[in-house]
């Protein structure tokens, strides 16, 4: 049986002059592109780029929804009261839907960045929140996150398709977590490293925690950080490892 791995990448994270990570070489590599919407990175020229490159490269595209956090760039944890990040979620949501548009193509899933992707993992409030803006923008987007996690139990008491990721750089944790950023084995740089830890996540569904455990993955989509050194060497390994073992790469959702 054929196997199908999605890749999926976070992008169109520059703003105004300052310049993050190579979009148009990375939407030749992945096949969903998670798009930052102005929140924590992603100004509107940025955004019609980014989008119009997924479009011609027939790459899904994503709301990268995040905290109000230019400064931060979002990977901070924001108190922030339920109504505000639902509005705030949707206002997001619209604004690259509009953008989306004009390049020939629509928003077909929800990936929340940085800070705001690691509070509703257990913040229950914000969780419910971010699944209450989904509802109310039309119930029809996947929402990209982590298994067992609050935002996929309060997607799914509201009907909203959740689609399970997992992450080719990142170090885990033998619960199955991700290893904190601030702690040693947090990033695996070594593309060939990287390649064969994303082939064994598609094949065997499995990934070598830090300790040297074995941890069940349960992954329809496969992330490959855009904004990390050598993250176009690195995808471009993933997809070479990929395919030359007969997986194929596709969006989990229409693009």
């Amino acid at each position: 049986m054929a196997v199908t791995v999605d890749l999926n990448s976070d992008s169109g994270e520059a703003f105004g002059s300052w310049a993050m990570g190579d979009d148009e070489t990375m939407m030749t590599l992945v096949s969903s592109a998670n798009i930052a919407c102005g929140f924590h990175a992603g100004d509107p020229l940025t955004m019609r780029k980014t989008c119009t490159a997924a479009a011609r490269n027939g790459v899904a595209v994503g709301a990268h929804v995040a905290y109000p956090d230019l400064v931060g760039f979002g990977r901070r944890f924001m108190e922030i009261a339920p109504a505000e990040l639902t509005n705030a979620v949707i206002y997001q949501m619209g604004a690259l839907e509009a953008v989306a548009r004009t390049a020939g193509s629509r928003v077909s899933y929800v990936k929340p960045h940085g800070g705001l992707y690691n509070a509703i993992v257990h913040h229950e409030k914000q969780a419910q929140a971010v699944a209450q803006a989904m509802k109310d923008f039309g119930g029809d987007l996947s929402i990209l996150c982590l298994p067992n996690s609050e935002i996929e139990k309060a997607a799914q008491r509201l009907d909203i398709p959740v689609v399970h990721e997992a992450f080719a750089d990142r170090g885990y944790t033998p619960q199955g977590t991700l290893v904190p950023r601030t702690e040693p084995g947090a990033v695996v740089h070594d593309a060939q490293a990287v390649a064969e830890r994303v082939l064994r996540m598609a094949l065997e569904g499995t990934v070598v925690a830090v300790d040297g455990s074995i941890v069940k993955l349960d992954a329809q989509s496969v992330c490959v950080h855009g904004d990390t050194p050598g993250a176009v060497e690195i995808t471009r390994a993933v997809r070479e490892k990929l395919t030359g073992y007969g997986v194929d790469i596709a969006p989990f959702t229409a693009s």
